[in-house]
Formats: structure tokens, C-alpha cells, sequence
């Protein structure tokens, strides 16, 4: 097991599990460990690395080998993948499959995306991330294509804000976010907070929504909330849970005609709340070939992952879903308030893809011509803590290869799982 991580960018393998926390420690001894002198493929570059985290870090010794996940087929396996084997590492309980960008960008050579596309495994430079519910326990990742029974409706696009332009001068996936807004039980939306139209990092590797104090203190104060714990948490009534209500997460598409759409991903207050792991908010494409996310509201109604020949086959991307009673569309056209309408026919939609898996959603990991999907499990042997003041919680991130997610365990009161961070909005929980 790995984390899969979209804030980070290299893969590495081989926790030092005696400097994790009694509570990761099972899990730790459990995810497996590479020996390179075992591996007839294996070659070491002689080269080391520290990599750092919000929490947490590795020593690495680079080697390249083969590399594959778990249950894909030989035609998937990556050849001469350069990674890291940790000589140690500190507050890490699994190795990391960071999935940001690569070679040119953040890397000096060819990451595991990288690597998928010019290896010809994927036909696209893209990959879909949609986490399951609290109740659902697993979701879904897409390498090279796109699970249209995992959200309803089309995808706006929104585009990914350069490295330099962006809060902290690092290629990663930054989106400007419009605002945040509140839907009661009652139906009707609040105005935006103010200083809610702000930038917004995507980051599997968060476990919470952390945002600037003064916002996160005043939606903290429409829960009943004043102020935050010692721990960065705010506590709120219990009622909240099963409340009909959301908070609201508005983007604006920026390219072409995209620019007359807007989506808004609507988080019910129970995922919002923390009790026990973390909720499924969003369905996100990550494209890295045109630098832009694909988002929508997140659902589930089976499992037909498919691939992508091109990344412009997205804009005609439609999700077999259906909106469900009193929720709204997640994609708007600006100028009319409308729903964006799916194109009249699903020739356009499949034109640029291929169907593969069987459909039933068993989760195995299954691949076929230009893609390769996998499940991920919420594992239940062990939970991590967490921290709110770093950007990355200590249990965040889903794991690759029998891919695992971990939440947030807390006794008690619930906890509006907004943290404080000290510039910028971190909104791993939209993923």
C-alpha cells in the first residue's frame, strides 16, 4: 500500500514504522515492503533525496524498476519507473504515489503519470479521483480515462493556476474558487462569505477543508460554533448531522465558452462533519496535457469506467447519474441560470471513449486499451491522527494498489471539519 497523493509528485516505498504513532503502527507493519535485491529488474542510481511534508518526511535512495498495481494486467506493468526507497523516515505510516505533475514542471525525470502516458498505457494525460461516501468506504480512481456512473450531468472545466501566479510559486493544482455560500434546511442560499473568493489547493492528502481564520470563524459561527478548539477544530451540535442543509463550494470555468459556466459543489452538513472518516464531495478529472480541472457534484449509480482518447473528449463527457429529488445541477450557464443541457445524442459522449470493467462496481483492479482503473478501500485496522494547521493531515491521502483512504476518528462531540490555515485555502475534502 501506498498513499495516493496529489499534492506530492514522487513515489516512494518503505515507511520506518517505529517513528509512527501506536495507532498507525498496525497498519504500518501491514502494507508490504520492497526489497530491491530481490528484484532481478531492479537498478540502483546511487542518487538520495529528502522528500518533506506538512507532516511527516523520507531520506530516499533512488532505483528504478517495474512497477505495476495490484490486480492490473501485464500489459500495464511500467518499465525502468525510477522511485524512492526510504533509508528512513519520520511520522509516515505508508510510502507515497504522488500524482501532481512531473518531468519539467516538478520532477527531474518522469513520474508515474509521466511514465503511464509515454509508456502508451494511457491515452491521456488526465485521471479521474472520485472517494466514496462516509457510508460507501471505497471510490474509484481512473488513470487515463473518466467513470461516467460516478457523477450526474456534464464537467466544467476549470483551469489550473500557473505556478507563478499561484500563493505559493509551486506547480500544483490550484483553482480559483468564486465563493462559499450556505443552503439551510430551508432552501434558501445564503449570500457568499466574504474573502471566500480565494484560491483553493486540490489536495488528496488533506483530509479536511482548512481556510483562512476570519472565513473559517465566521461559517464556524452559522453552526453555532465561536471559536475553534486547542486543535484547530470547531465544535458543533449534534443536530447539525442529520440536517437537510450543504455548504456550498462555487468555481467559475475560465476558457472560452467555458467562461459562461459555473459549478458549485454542494457538501451535505453530515460530510462536513467529522464522526468517523470523511465524506464524498466532488468529482474532479485532473488534466495535466491542458492544465485544468474537471469538476462536478460527485454520485453513484454503478461503475462503467471508460477511456479517453483525447482530453478534449471531456467537454462532451456526460455522467449517466441522474440529479436526485430536490438537488440541483451542479453546472450552470451563467447568463441564464440554466443547466448545461448533455448533447442530444451519446454518440459524441462515447465517440472518444471505451468502455471496460464489467459494470457491477467489484472494485478489482481492471485494465484495458488507454486506461487502467482501481478501487479504493477505507481500511478499518487502523486510524490516524490528524493535524489542522499544516495544509496535510497525518492521516491523510488515499493509498494506491488496493488503493486505502483513512478519516478522521474522534470520541465525543462532533466537529466541523474546518481547520485554520494561515494564508491560503487548502480544500482536500472537495475531492
Amino acid at each position: 500500500y501506498t498513499q495516493l497523493d496529489t499534492g506530492s509528485f514522487e513515489l516512494w516505498v518503505n515507511p520506518d514504522c517505529t517513528t509512527v504513532s501506536a495507532s498507525d503502527s498496525s497498519f504500518c507493519q501491514h502494507i508490504g515492503h520492497y526489497n530491491p535485491s530481490a528484484s532481478s529488474t531492479a537498478m540502483a542510481l546511487g542518487t538520495n533525496k529528502t522528500l518533506r511534508y506538512g507532516i511527516g518526511s523520507a531520506n530516499i535512495s533512488y532505483v528504478t524498476d517495474t512497477v505495476s498495481l495490484a490486480g492490473s494486467s501485464a500489459a500495464a506493468a511500467l518499465k525502468e519507473v525510477q522511485f524512492g526507497v526510504a533509508t528512513s523516515s519520520q511520522d509516515a505510516f505508508s510510502g507515497i504515489l504522488g500524482i501532481g505533475y512531473g518531468q519539467g514542471l516538478a520532477t527531474k525525470y518522469p513520474n508515474f503519470v509521466d511514465q503511464l502516458y509515454q509508456q502508451n498505457v494511457t491515452k491521456v494525460k488526465a485521471y479521474t479521483l472520485a472517494l466514496g461516501s462516509k457510508t460507501a468506504k471505497e471510490g474509484t480512481m481512473v488513470f487515463g480515462g473518466v467513470d461516467t456512473s460516478k457523477f450526474s450531468g456534464p464537467l466544467a472545466r476549470i483551469p489550473i493556476i500557473p505556478a507563478a501566479a499561484s500563493p505559493d510559486q509551486v506547480p500544483r493544482f490550484w483553482v480559483q474558487m468564486s465563493g462559499i455560500s450556505l443552503t439551510p434546511p430551508s432552501g434558501q442560499s445564503t449570500a457568499a462569505y466574504e474573502g471566500s473568493e480565494i484560491p483553493a489547493f486540490l489536495d488528496s492528502g488533506s483530509t479536511m477543508t482548512i481556510l483562512p481564520p476570519k472565513l473559517a470563524n465566521e461559517i464556524a459561527k452559522d453552526f453555532g460554533s465561536p471559536e475553534a478548539d486547542a486543535n484547530g477544530f470547531y465544535r458543533v451540535g449534534c443536530e447539525y448531522v442529520g440536517m437537510n442543509g450543504t455548504v456550498d463550494f462555487e468555481f467559475q470555468g475560465g476558457v472560452g465558452n467555458e467562461q459562461k459556466q459555473r459549478v458549485t459543489v454542494r457538501v451535505p452538513y453530515k460530510e462536513m462533519i467529522r464522526e468517523v472518516g470523511q465524506g464524498e464531495k466532488s468529482k474532479a478529472v485532473f488534466d495535466l496535457q491542458t492544465n485544468s480541472i474537471w469538476l462536478t457534484q460527485a454520485s453513484s449509480c454503478g461503475s462503467t469506467p471508460a477511456a479517453l482518447k483525447d482530453v478534449t473528449d471531456l467537454s462532451r463527457v456526460v455522467g449517466k447519474c441522474e440529479v436526485q429529488p430536490g438537488q440541483k445541477e451542479a453546472v450552470v450557464d451563467v447568463v441564464s441560470e440554466t443547466a448545461i443541457a448533455p448533447p442530444s445524442s451519446t454518440t459524441d459522449t462515447d465517440a472518444g471513449t471505451r468502455t471496460g470493467g464489467n459494470g457491477n462496481g467489484n472494485g478489482a483492479t481492471r485494465t484495458a486499451s488507454g486506461f487502467v482503473t482501481t478501487t479504493m478501500a477505507v481500511p478499518t485496522a487502523a486510524v490516524a491522527a490528524t493535524s489542522s494547521a499544516g495544509g496535510r493531515s497525518g492521516s491523510g491521502g488515499m493509498s494506491a494498489t488496493a488503493l486505502a483512504s483513512f478519516g478522521v476518528r474522534m470520541t465525543g462531540d462532533k466537529v466541523l471539519s474546518v481547520g485554520v490555515a494561515g494564508v491560503v485555502a487548502v480544500l482536500g475534502s472537495l475531492l
